[in-house]
């Protein structure tokens, strides 16, 4: 489901390109976290994730249950900390896993 280089890309790339566009923030919206995405050659595949790591919880919960209605948020953070756990031997990706259970 997950690929090592979109995954990398997300944790080390996509953080930058939101502060270069809308400024540091702790969180964004779902519009610039999507429009960012598609702007920039993010895999939009991943685009969940992208919403796990930089939305508020209760933002995350609403635009996952209209953009992405039959999506087990839950199921979905357990998978790609699986994947991350795997892969511990990179050290980007273990900054990701960190993002995604605090998130």
């Amino acid at each position: 489901m997950f690929k090592y280089y979109s995954l990398k890309k997300y944790s080390k790339k996509l953080l930058p390109t939101l502060e270069k566009r809308y400024g540091k923030a702790q969180y964004y919206s779902a519009s610039q976290v999507r429009a960012t995405i598609y702007q920039h050659d993010f895999n939009p595949k991943y685009l969940p994730l992208a919403y796990v790591l930089f939305l508020e919880k209760k933002a995350l919960k609403n635009v996952i249950y209209i953009e992405f209605p039959a999506l087990n948020i839950n199921q979905y953070k357990q998978e790609i900390c699986q994947y991350l756990a795997d892969k511990q031997d990179d050290s980007c990706l273990q900054s990701l896993h960190t993002l995604v259970v605090n998130g």
